[in-house]
């Protein structure tokens, strides 16, 4: 099995060309369901032969999953990684049968996005000016979040020739890495112009090693640097978002927050759906139109708030003149 993998694993990399992040969890996974299968079924440290593996491993693989707390989304997701594992196998000719092909993928329920209101995202984000180069960067990264509906990952993987900020547009590279132009506001264009300023107009930011390759004088380096002058990573970016919002809001900010309040608002103006599918970067329209129920839960809730006979006005109506 292990030469498998390996082989699956060189696959997406040279013909899938997924990303780093994907790859990762993908090497992950499998290994952990290799783990399972040695501790449960094969003798420890054998590796098994795939034509060996069938359903009801499969079956135990998640069900030992759910014993340990997982949530759905986590099964569905690591049940999705083995049948594209063994559908790569059963297409090589490695095995004669797909184990993973007959186990249905847990229900996962209607599940909206965690969204930002207006008011919400405008006290994120007006702040007082960055004094440091650390703080000019966590504002840009916001900004960007918000203005572009950029995914973590892509943010991440922002390179300083990916910006135009001229014409207020930047290139980002998304699942399969196929890549999309998107439009940043004016704030947004700002706020990355101050962090490149603060950049190159200290000779060595405090915290942050000396080295040549961190000023952003060639197009290809990565935008947003950690203290060490190297590229900043998805975990990082969580982190900050954390230090910045726990104690603000009531309920969890993360990237993708900005992410889902980015499209939510952006419908609640008018913006075509179509639209807001290119710029999100979806594959299928019907992964965008979950927003339109987030933006129907909102309006029924400004409705219910405001109009004096939606029934809740006229119940608080009542209760004043009793």
């Amino acid at each position: 099995m292990n030469d498998a993998i390996r082989a699956f694993i060189l696959y997406l990399q040279l013909e899938r060309g997924a990303s780093q992040e994907t790859i990762h969890n993908y090497q992950s996974d499998l290994q952990q369901f290799l783990a399972h299968l040695q501790e449960q079924f094969f003798q420890t440290n054998a590796d098994p032969q795939l034509e060996a593996i069938q359903s009801l491993h499969v079956r135990s693989y998640l069900k030992h999953l759910s014993d340990h707390g997982l949530k759905k989304t986590t099964l569905a997701r690591k049940l999705a990684c083995l049948k594209s594992f063994f559908r790569y196998a059963l297409e090589e000719g490695r095995i004669t049968h797909n184990p993973a092909a007959a186990v249905r993928s847990p229900r996962l329920g209607t599940h909206l996005p965690t969204v930002l209101t207006k008011d919400e995202a405008a006290t994120l984000l007006d702040t007082p000016l960055p004094q440091t180069w650390i703080q000019a960067r966590n504002q840009a990264m916001l900004e960007t979040l918000y203005s572009s509906g950029a995914r973590v990952s892509e943010l991440v993987g922002l390179n300083w020739d990916d910006m135009d900020l001229e014409t207020h547009f930047i290139r980002l590279r998304g699942k399969g890495k196929k890549e999309r132009r998107v439009p940043i506001g004016t704030i947004a264009a700002e706020a990355i112009l101050d962090y490149q300023r603060q950049l190159t107009a200290i000779d060595k930011p405090e915290g942050m090693e000396a080295r040549k390759e961190r000023a952003p004088r060639s197009g290809s380096r990565p935008l947003f640097l950690n203290m060490r002058g190297g590229r900043l990573t998805t975990r990082s970016v969580e982190r900050v978002i954390q230090q910045q919002t726990k104690d603000r809001f009531a309920k969890s900010v993360t990237p993708h927050t900005l992410r889902h309040s980015f499209a939510t608002h952006l419908l609640d103006e008018g913006a075509d759906l179509r639209a807001i599918q290119e710029l999100l970067g979806h594959a299928s329209l019907a992964t965008t139109q979950k927003y339109t129920h987030v933006a129907t839960d909102q309006l029924m809730s400004v409705y219910d708030r405001a109009h004096p006979r939606s029934g809740a006005s006229c119940t608080s109506h009542q209760k004043e003149t009793t």
